[in-house]
């Protein structure tokens, strides 16, 4: 049987890049799409809730409860949940993946890119924090770019060895933005596929 992973959403933009990267890194696998679009507007500025991050586990356990071979969370700001959950199927948060393959491939500048503050802001203090904990000696950047991605970077993200996309969202222009600066680009979706068939397989 094709393994089913359930991508949890908070948003609609997450979806077709998280599909997307399954079909081409994962083909075996089905993925089930369990949106929440209020995930993110009823957190406010704050972005996240103790009664908003229960509202994740119970997504994560209606998902295992559903028939779910493997559970990805597709928004940034919910990744900690992963780590409070005991779950009986792989369980990733949405950039772990990627964190790791940003992390092994010896670059000493990183520059993480987003168009939302709030993604930013967490995105870099995590990706931080993994470095720390994986001994890791990184510079690590910040580039919000609200308007046109690829513009941006060309005009504010010269001189990085690698950017880190922090949203499923920016995903569709991971491949255009890495020709435009000459360096890689790892995003999320893509790096959580690769993971979950080494781990599931199908």
């Amino acid at each position: 049987m094709s393994p089913r992973i359930a991508l949890i959403s908070a948003t609609p933009a997450a979806i077709p890049p998280a599909v997307s990267a399954l079909e081409s890194g994962f083909p075996q696998a089905r993925p089930w799409n369990i949106l929440d679009d209020r995930l993110l507007a009823d957190g406010g500025e704050d972005g996240r809730t103790p009664a908003l991050d229960d509202r994740m586990r119970r997504l994560i356990e209606y998902a295992v409860a559903g028939g779910a071979d493997g559970v990805l969370l597709t928004c940034s700001l919910y990744g900690e949940i992963t780590k409070q959950v005991e779950a009986p199927v792989p369980l990733l948060a949405p950039d772990e993946a990627a964190f790791d393959d940003a992390l092994a491939g010896g670059h000493d500048r990183i520059l993480v890119v987003a168009s939302l503050a709030a993604a930013l802001s967490d995105s870099t203090a995590r990706f931080e924090q993994a470095a720390r904990d994986k001994g890791v000696d990184v510079e690590v950047g910040g580039l919000l770019a609200p308007g046109r991605l690829v513009e941006s970077c060309q005009a504010q993200g010269r001189g990085w060895d690698l950017v880190l996309l922090a949203q499923y969202s920016l995903a569709p222009a991971a491949d255009e933005l890495s020709s435009a600066l000459g360096v890689p680009v790892v995003s999320g979706p893509r790096s959580a596929a690769a993971r979950l068939k080494a781990v599931i397989g199908g």
